[in-house]
């Protein structure tokens, strides 16, 4: 069986498992990247019921938001139904940039409140596809699998490293209420699904045209190198300073007048590159630019 077919198979049984412990479609996270716009062909092509949901997570790129919004309107024109969760922390909306003076910091390698509070909790209690892929990184090699039943308590997680894992009838029978994870394309590499798009003319975010091998959150500081947004959507951020990111501060905390500095000294700890953040706090995208295009769009 090839890859495209054990993809297809994985989601015809996670779709199954769906309705029988869940009574609802599986639900399919999209983020506007390569690897879930291949998911979502795929989700098509199986011929199961689904529905597709996004993360808004605020940090985006504009040319992100822009794309999933177009794709959202072609996938309602064929018949999907297509959510955008907006982020909620201690039961209140919230952003990345009012995460971070909440927080005293920003996210590093080592403390990423940001996937935790801004991604993670969209599916609670659902069956969830998601375009994980092992060749992303050794940790994800190590730690994901074709199915995942996630659970609070680690002893009670199952990951099924394989089709074939001797766990499986466990994780089918397992009556735990938590979220449930299937990767059709964990085992795909970036050969793999780029061949796929285009063999299948898949719409592709251009951010990927601009040289950028990933397009999830500006200044992720897990994405390393020269992909680690030091340019943001296109536009070169070396020449900016200190100053907008005080800016940024103050307007959040405009009372703290001493936490600008101890703000500023922790960009340089725990991996954060001090020219991702400035890229991330004055690059065209704040925070406004996500929040008007989607109230623009709900109008």
């Amino acid at each position: 069986m090839d890859k495209e077919q054990m993809a297809i198979a994985r989601l015809q049984d996670a779709a199954r498992l769906s309705l029988h412990r869940y009574g609802k479609p599986l639900l399919i996270t999209y983020s506007g990247g390569k690897d879930s716009q291949v998911l979502v062909a795929l989700a098509e092509r199986s011929g199961i019921d689904f529905e597709v949901v996004n993360s808004h997570t605020t940090a985006d790129a504009p040319e992100t938001v822009y794309f999933i919004r177009e794709q959202f309107m072609q996938m309602e024109g064929r018949g999907i139904n297509c959510t955008i969760e907006k982020p909620r922390y201690k039961g209140k909306p919230t952003s990345m940039w009012s995460l971070i003076p909440q927080k005293m910091m920003p996210p590093t390698r080592l403390v990423r409140y940001c996937c935790a509070v801004l991604k993670e909790n969209t599916g609670r209690d659902r069956f969830i596809a998601t375009g994980v892929r092992w060749a992303e990184s050794t940790r994800r090699k190590n730690s994901r699998g074709v199915m995942e039943l996630m659970h609070k308590d680690p002893a009670k997680r199952i990951i099924l490293m394989g089709d074939n894992d001797e766990k499986r009838q466990l994780f089918e029978t397992c009556n735990l209420k938590s979220k449930m994870t299937v990767n059709p394309i964990v085992d795909w590499s970036d050969d793999d699904v780029w061949d796929y798009t285009h063999s299948e003319h898949l719409p592709v975010n251009p951010l990927y045209c601009e040289g950028h091998k990933r397009v999830g959150c500006i200044g992720c500081p897990m994405a390393g190198g020269a992909d680690s947004m030091s340019s943001c959507a296109g536009r070169n951020m070396r020449n900016f300073t200190l100053r907008p990111l005080k800016g940024c501060w103050k307007l959040a905390e405009p009372k703290e007048s001493s936490a600008t500095g101890r703000l500023a000294e922790m960009f340089s700890a725990g991996g954060w590159k001090i020219k991702t953040l400035l890229a991330n706090l004055v690059c065209s995208m704040r925070r406004e630019i996500n929040e008007n295009l989607f109230a623009e769009g709900a109008r």
